[in-house]
């Protein structure tokens, strides 16, 4: 759970939100792989179920082979929960999706297959079969938890060969870094209102670190404090600030032990890069980590929802020196790549 924010990535609007209506239309068909699946063409204003059976990995699509679909795509659980939404993820722009060849059918990939762009697909999987298709294991506990099924909802926007990709993403990119910030600041300052309110309500003597994390010394050391890139051995309970733990070094694997890692180098939250720097070796401490320096807007699977500010009771056990680094190349090494690229330039020239 420590390590870098992460989110079980499965796969990889107005159109896929009209898909959730759209569902109810028509009847599924079925793959040869087990994929239950829904296909609608646009149809002036709206869409129109395509009744006629689509096939994957046909003359068509391998064509398409290379080139970028833009998307927008969806997740939902067999309750019909929201599990990852792109549309959210990118701020309503298209997803960019590179088209490969069909390689396991039975899978997103095969369903991305049946559509042509400004079509839109529901597909239905079994979760164990997707899984196995896809990494060769059934699918983990927490993900099956959520349900035996899972539904993909695709809006195909638009095919367009790397080049214009390329472009377009450029473009993209300024809009999505200013709504990122945008969100990012709006979501800190509720982030902190909420730790705030639980600094007040359990009664705790909090100093803030300037990068918004909350911490409490409830036990000083007398050790040294870590210095970037050494490696530190803490012990840690993981809340929510309902109190619902959902990570401890008591349980396995660590069954009591500490964790080691590398401090102040991104192996684990930046709350945590932040705030443990601050600690004397022996400290007992308690965290508050506003969302965006601990999971952020994907959260960490079942257990830590979206935009969660976390509370951590760590324990600074030891610090030691930083592990030792690989060695770079030797002189002789860095003279041989000089001259090979010498050598390539003179070639290049006399062509």
């Amino acid at each position: 759970m420590l390590l870098q924010r992460t989110f079980l990535s499965l796969a990889v609007t107005a159109g896929v939100l009209s898909l959730a209506s759209c569902n109810k239309d028509g009847e599924f068909k079925k793959t040869k792989s087990g994929i239950e699946y829904k296909i609608f063409k646009k149809d002036g204003s709206g869409y129109s179920y395509r009744s006629e059976n689509a096939e994957a990995d046909t003359a068509a699509y391998k064509a398409r082979i290379g080139k970028i679909m833009t998307a927008h795509i969806e997740y939902r659980t067999s309750k019909d929960s929201v599990l990852q939404s792109s549309r959210k993820n990118m701020f309503g722009f298209p997803t960019f999706i590179q088209l490969q060849p069909v390689a396991n059918k039975g899978t997103e990939l095969e369903a991305l297959s049946l559509l042509q762009p400004g079509d839109s697909g529901v597909f239905r999987f079994n979760v164990d079969s997707m899984f196995v298709r896809n990494t060769g294991q059934p699918a983990p506990p927490q993900v099956k938890k959520m349900g035996t099924t899972l539904t993909f909802f695709v809006k195909a926007v638009e095919l367009m060969d790397e080049a214009k990709a390329k472009t377009v993403s450029e473009q993209m990119r300024p809009q999505i870094q200013a709504k990122i910030k945008q969100q990012a600041t709006a979501q800190l300052a509720k982030d902190d209102q909420q730790l705030q309110d639980y600094i007040k309500k359990n009664n705790l003597t909090a100093q803030k670190d300037t990068s918004g994390v909350y911490y409490v010394v409830t036990q000083p050391g007398t050790g040294p404090k870590p210095k970037t890139g050494q490696l530190v051995s803490v012990k840690y309970k993981g809340s929510l600030l309902s109190g619902k733990v959902f990570d401890t070094s008591e349980k396995a694997p660590n069954n009591g032990k500490p964790v080691d890692f590398p401090i102040g180098v991104g192996g684990v939250i930046p709350g945590w890069d932040r705030v443990i720097p601050l600690l004397n070796k022996g400290s007992k401490a308690t965290l508050l980590i506003p969302s965006g320096l601990a999971y952020g807007a994907r959260g960490a699977g079942a257990d830590i929802p979206a935009d969660s500010p976390l509370r951590f009771d760590v324990e600074l056990v030891d610090v030691k020196a930083a592990p030792p680094q690989p060695a770079g190349p030797s002189a002789a090494d860095i003279q041989r790549q000089i001259e090979a690229m010498q050598q390539q330039q003179q070639a290049q020239g006399g062509r």
